[in-house]
This record gives C-alpha cells, sequence and structure tokens, in this order.
C-alpha cells in the first residue's frame, strides 16, 4: 500500500532522521514525506561542511546545519521551502515516475518546468527551483528533494558559501543567480498549494494511498537517529591536520582529496564532493591507504574503484602537481 507522511516540525535533525527511518524499514509500495525546516542549511553526505556554508555566521544567526545521507551540494532551507522524499522498495524505484510527480504538481499551477543536468528541476527559462539527491541500499530507494517556493533569498546567499570553481563551471556570478522561486510565477504559488498539488499529483499517479504518522515508528530508534543528526561528529566531522590537499573539478562535481602522510605514504585520506555518487566518494578514501604519494600510485588505488569517475579521478591523479 503507498503512503504519505507529512512533517510535524521545523527541525531538520528530527526531520532527517524520519526519513532515516523510512529508508531503513521500506514498506510495499511507494512512500511520500512531505517536510519543511525552519533556518537550516543541509550539506551533502560527503562535503566539507566548513568549505560549504558560512558555519559561525548561521550558528550566530540561530540556523541550524545539517548534514543528509545523500549526495550532492549545500542547500538552504527556510519555511518557504518545502522538502519531498520518496522511498520505495528497491524493485520498485522508478525516478522518471516519482520525477513526473513533482513536474505534474508544478505544472498544474501555471509553472513550465522540467528534469536537467544531473540533479535539478528548473523552468523554461531555466531558473532553479529544485536539485534532487538518492540514495540506495539493497532493499530500498530513496529520492528527495526540495521546492523554492518563497525562500528568503538574501538568507541563501548570505550562509552558502559554494566554491569560485562550482560557480564559474555553471558560468553565473552568485548563488542567487541560478535559483528562482515559485512564487514569482504567481501569488497563487504557497507552500500549501504546492503542498495540496503534489499530493494530489501523487494520488494521480500512484493512486490510492494510506495516511500515516510518526506512530509507525519506534521512539527509541527515532529518538537515536536524531540525536546521531544533530552531533557534531556527523554534522561537522574529525578534520585532522593534513599534510596535503589537492583540489579540482569534473563535470559531475567537485573534489577535495586531502591526506595525512608517513614516510611518503598515505596514512589517513578524506574527500569531499558534491558528486550524486555518494557511495563511490564515500568509498575513496580507503581506497587510498597505503598508497605511496606519487600520481601513478595513488591513479593505480583509485582505478581499482572501477568507474567513469575512477577514471577521471586516475587521470587527474596522475598529472598533479603537489
Amino acid at each position: 500500500m503507498n503512503r504519505f507522511l507529512s512533517g510535524t516540525t521545523c527541525n531538520p535533525w528530527h526531520n532527517l532522521a524520519v526519513e532515516e527511518l523510512l529508508f531503513d524499514s521500506p514498506q510495499q509500495g511507494v512512500t511520500l514525506y512531505l517536510w519543511q525546516n525552519r533556518h537550516t542549511v543541509v550539506i551533502g553526505r560527503n562535503q566539507n561542511a566548513w568549505r560549504e556554508c558560512r558555519t559561525e555566521l548561521l550558528a550566530k544567526d540561530g540556523g541550524r546545519l545539517a548534514r543528509r545521507t545523500t549526495g550532492g551540494g549545500a542547500v538552504y532551507h527556510d519555511l518557504g521551502n518545502l522538502n519531498f522524499t520518496f522511498v520505495t522498495p528497491r524493485g520498485e524505484y522508478d525516478l522518471a515516475r516519482q520525477l513526473s510527480v513533482i513536474l505534474a504538481a508544478v505544472r498544474s499551477l501555471g509553472v513550465h518546468a522540467r528534469f536537467t543536468g544531473r540533479n535539478d528541476l528548473v523552468t523554461d527559462a531555466g531558473a532553479k527551483f529544485s536539485g534532487n539527491a538518492f540514495r540506495f541500499s539493497r532493499e530500498a530507494g530513496m529520492h528527495h528533494g526540495t521546492l523554492l517556493v518563497n525562500v528568503d533569498m538574501e538568507n541563501l546567499g548570505k550562509y552558502l558559501a559554494p566554491s569560485p570553481a562550482k560557480l564559474a563551471a555553471k558560468g553565473v556570478e552568485s548563488v542567487r543567480a541560478r535559483v528562482c522561486n515559485l512564487c514569482e510565477y504567481g501569488a497563487h504559488i504557497t507552500v500549501d498549494s504546492m503542498r495540496a498539488a503534489v499530493v494530489a499529483a501523487f494520488a494521480r499517479e500512484y493512486g490510492a494511498y494510506e495516511t500515516v504518522s510518526e506512530a509507525v515508528f519506534d521512539p527509541a530508534r527515532l529518538a537515536a537517529a536524531e540525536e546521531r543528526h544533530a552531533s557534531w561528529e556527523w554534522r561537522m566531522g574529525a578534520t585532522p591536520a593534513f599534510n596535503l590537499t589537492l583540489e579540482t573539478r569534473f563535470p559531475w562535481g567537485g573534489l577535495e582529496l586531502a591526506f595525512v602522510l608517513q614516510n611518503g605514504v598515505v596514512q589517513e585520506a578524506r574527500a569531499w564532493s558534491d558528486a550524486m555518487d555518494e557511495a563511490f566518494i564515500r568509498a575513496l578514501p580507503d581506497a587510498l591507504l597505503g598508497a605511496p604519494l606519487t600520481g601513478a600510485a595513488l591513479a593505480a588505488a583509485v582505478q581499482r574503484l572501477g568507474g567513469a569517475l575512477a577514471e577521471d579521478i586516475a587521470a587527474w591523479l596522475e598529472t598533479a602537481q603537489w
């Protein structure tokens, strides 16, 4: 049976804990979860918090930093933003169908929209109003994203700090220059009207659904998951004194590698990236452990992971200068 769950709080750590439990215990059918965060920056699973967000300013202004379990880049959430999550059994995951729900909802409110690039929803004028990210296990698939309905654009530019290379790659001068609010297309577009449109589109696409509450979760598991999402270790992570840092940008995203070295051998490594393939980036540091600090050795270590990303990184490391 398909399910619909509406968030009950604007606390990002709680909302991401709910999402985690949905992913860890997928039910038959599709679950749609709609939720909102108040005054929050959410970074991708493999991003460097200090590089992506003005963390001290955010905390000083009463905001919260959260780290999601999917890849991709940093986003700003406030009550003008509506977040959606689809969770399905792995065999029922269908990105095109899930996206059709969101696109149908937006179009029903009079906005011509399309999916483009690796994860964006844009208007017919090319302005981005939604970013999407993905996660998979053997049992489940998850697709979630944002809808910028009436977000405070001043705050979006104030707290997000993307690298100049990322902005240059997109051919824009600021974070604000490449995003838009859907309310710009009519005063009738509000968070409430968008929520109703998404639920209606979900019913049209998937049929009957059951509305459920957080009572379906074990309270102890939910509390433990929220505590982890709120923890410094999860949100910020340990940052040892690195001997060497390398950084570049690929068509699929930016990459920063940092190494702790002993006698010219990698003893510890970290990787930060806004790449959508969060599992590959998560595996990258372990693959580099024990490699001598030469371009050829590092490239060979990465190539053992296999795939297009590995080939790109290996080619870069073979010619990197340090």
